[in-house]
């Protein structure tokens, strides 16, 4: 997004379809879109940002709820964190339900979208790391009704970038039918930003573990070390369950990877210690990660 002069000209602009929208888009290269609103308007009252133009995709329906395609769920960028709560989505992709139940207070969820989330693209978005752990993809609309998809987690680390013109239509998540989990931690009790988050999902088609953890860094991070290991561990055919021993193991794994030690001087000297602040942020991870893979595999 880009601050405009304080004395712009402000106009609104309400599309009914996605088509419309980029077209608005194209036209007025320095409108902002906007949905939920959760973000921009706190960014708008706290002077950080003064669009010139809004592009309002609220009208918008096609992009408001879900549909099956070939093993996957097309969910709409306009689904609210709320609607993505109930129980009949939490049926469909449970780990998505769940980060969008503890996204904050009802005022938020009932506006915020998960393509804001998406968009935005803060490091505690609650729903980025389930996301991330579904290796999940985006599908883009641009100028004269080109389309083009994306895996969602090249979007959040920066490596593709929306061009001028271009929105996120859908996301394309594949459904597992396994166990999903998310779990995050907080500064306070009852909903609030996350200071550590883990989601963590089966996959028994490839034998597979998928944990990503949200929060700590700024967009989730993939243990692939952690999971490929703890993959090994797990009897795809029998009882899946694992020791003790070893989900604490899977979670210090995964909480060394995500904060890892300081590297150490070239000189050679001792290498510094981790800060008492990192050290509790890798022990908040080890318990998150280790409860959820105990909580999916149970």
């Amino acid at each position: 997004m880009t601050t405009h002069a304080p004395h712009a000209s402000h106009t609104v602009t309400l599309p009914a379809s996605l088509d419309e929208a980029v077209a608005a888009l194209t036209a007025m290269p320095a409108a902002v879109p906007v949905a939920g609103g959760t973000d921009l308007m706190a960014a708008v009252n706290a002077g950080l940002l003064r669009p010139a133009a809004l592009v309002g995709l609220g009208r918008i329906s096609e992009i408001r709820g879900w549909q099956y395609q070939d093993g996957h769920a097309l969910l709409g960028a306009g689904l609210t964190l709320a609607r993505m709560g109930r129980p009949d989505f939490a049926a469909l992709i449970p780990g998505l339900a769940a980060a969008a139940r503890a996204a904050g207070p009802p005022q938020i969820r009932n506006a915020g979208t998960l393509g804001g989330n998406i968009v935005t693209c803060a490091p505690t978005g609650d729903t980025l790391p389930v996301l991330a752990a579904l290796e999940a993809t985006v599908l883009i609309a641009g100028p004269a009704g080109t389309r083009r998809e994306i895996p969602v987690s090249h979007l959040l680390a920066g490596r593709e970038m929306l061009r001028p013109g271009e929105l996120v239509g859908f996301v394309r998540v594949p459904l597992l039918h396994a166990p999903q989990t998310f779990l995050k931690a907080t500064g306070r009790t009852g909903p609030g930003r996350a200071i550590a988050s883990v989601a963590l999902v089966l996959d028994p088609a490839r034998r597979g573990v998928r944990c990503a953890v949200g929060a700590v860094a700024a967009m989730p991070l993939r243990p692939l070390e952690a999971e490929q290991w703890v993959a090994s561990l797990i009897d795809w055919d029998g009882e899946r369950g694992l020791v003790p021993e070893a989900l604490t193991a899977f979670g210090d794994y995964v909480a060394a990877a995500c904060i890892p030690d300081p590297a150490p001087p070239l000189d050679g000297a001792e290498p510094a210690a981790l800060p008492a602040t990192a050290l509790h942020l890798r022990r908040t991870v080890a318990v998150l990660a280790r409860r959820a893979l105990g909580r999916a595999l149970s």
